[in-house]
């Protein structure tokens, strides 16, 4: 014994195995088992081969709708001076354009540790800046040798 589910001509119910399976030999279709834990298992009549090929398909559309997110690098000393950041400020604003993250940081190099506060103060003012395309997803935090943040691009 078998419950069938989901078959227009038939009513959903609990059938005997060998008329089921004559009745989809008849319509040149498969008896596809659906849950076999259940007491009677639950069998559906249907193509099987159209059944994968729609799953494959909508599988692929459901890919091609999802959008990736690419994560771009830019870096600087605590020191950087103003024509070389707003060269960096342009290309943050090209790759939030097209929908990139962007991970800013400032790397200390030696004893330019000691500038911590002044690599914040870089960070916050580029964050400023580039306000009109992006915004601050996660606030300056420091490890290691670098302070960084992360800038995702606003949606137009």
């Amino acid at each position: 014994m078998i419950r069938l589910v989901g078959d227009k001509s038939i009513k959903n119910g609990i059938y005997k195995t060998k008329d089921i399976l004559s009745l989809a030999k008849e319509r040149e279709m498969d008896l596809v088992e659906i849950n076999p834990k259940l007491i009677p298992p639950v069998c559906k009549i249907l193509d099987y081969k159209k059944y994968l090929y729609e799953q494959k398909k909508r599988k692929k559309q459901f890919k091609a709708k999802q959008v990736k997110v690419n994560t771009k690098e830019i870096r600087f000393g605590p020191q950087i001076g103003d024509h070389d950041g707003k060269v960096k400020l342009k290309s943050a604003e090209k790759f939030l354009m097209r929908g990139d993250k962007v991970k800013v940081f400032v790397f200390f190099k030696g004893r330019s540790i000691v500038y911590k506060e002044q690599g914040k103060i870089k960070l916050l003012k580029f964050a400023e800046d580039i306000e009109k395309y992006g915004k601050v997803e996660q606030m300056p935090i420091m490890e290691g040798k670098r302070m960084y943040m992360i800038i995702s691009p606003k949606k137009f």
